[in-house]
């Protein structure tokens, strides 16, 4: 069994300001060039009879400008996350698998709703805090690093707390229908709680991707959202969403707050820290 090495595996989008005026920034880039390689937090596949499509989150880092002398972080500031879905090509290269992007999302978080920002050399066109479009319209290339290692899956709470105590890497999936689609998310377990006294754990991690439980495209980005995941067994999840969160009366915030359980079936499984590259 292998499952993704997230550890090892990134997204990387490429910006060339000489072959194509960059649509997502906010500001102009102080140089023409750039590569921005972000760490993977989890992958999605949504399935509808043959078609699939694969989704990937990138973890979350801050809106910058890359290369300046000082003044690095951008105001109003956010919370930036990629998403980014691929399709699996057919054949290999050097024996690993072909993938070819298509859509991207970008997720802003800033200090309240309705922020938005004008976009650089776009005519005064304004960014909300979600902009998504076509990877060959944004980027000059994207490339995924998608790592699998071995892995072994932990078919009992026993096993699953000695791999907690041992310090082994973990790997969870989570497999649900939403109408009529097939959903699964592969994710990093970077947070689980385990009680060898009464043998009972608990995962407690994320972000992760959540499809709209509306959907009836699988090849549509735009209505992905994040969550956290909890499950201390296999037949169920409990999500926690983000969502706008009221403060005051005029004041909403992004924040994980409403909560969704869906009956899903959960694995876990435990990762040969080796690694091999796919």
């Amino acid at each position: 069994m292998k499952t993704l090495d997230f550890a090892r595996s990134f997204l990387t989008f490429r910006i060339d300001a000489l072959k194509r005026p960059p649509v997502t920034a906010s500001h102009k880039p102080p140089y023409s060039l750039n590569n921005a390689r972000i760490q993977l937090e989890c992958r999605c596949r949504l399935r509808r009879a043959d078609l699939e499509c694969w989704y990937f989150l990138g973890a979350s880092c801050k809106t910058e400008r890359v290369g300046v002398a000082q003044d690095i972080w951008t105001e109003p500031n956010a919370d930036f996350v990629p998403i980014f879905s691929a399709e699996q090509s057919l054949g290999t290269h050097n024996g690993r698998l072909r993938w070819r992007p298509n859509q991207f999302l970008h997720v802003k978080t800033y200090a309240r709703c309705g922020v938005d920002v004008e976009l650089y050399g776009q005519g005064g066109t304004r960014q909300t805090d979600r902009q998504s479009g076509q990877v060959v319209d944004a980027f000059d290339d994207l490339k995924l690093t998608l790592v699998e290692a071995e892995s072994r899956e932990l078919a009992t709470v026993e096993e699953v707390v000695q791999a907690t105590l041992s310090g082994v890497p973990l790997v969870a999936r989570t497999a649900y229908q939403a109408g009529g689609i097939e959903v699964l998310l592969e994710y990093p377990v970077k947070t689980i709680n385990a009680n060898e006294r009464d043998m009972i754990y608990q995962t407690d991690t994320g972000p992760v991707l959540f499809p709209d439980q509306a959907v009836e495209d699988v090849s549509q980005i735009a209505g992905f959202e994040l969550a956290y995941a909890a499950f201390n067994c296999a037949e169920w999840t409990e999500f926690l969403l983000r969502a706008p969160t009221e403060v005051s009366p005029d004041v909403q915030v992004q924040h994980y707050s409403r909560p969704l359980r869906v009956n899903c079936r959960n694995q876990l499984f435990a990762v040969d820290d080796n690694g091999g590259r796919s």
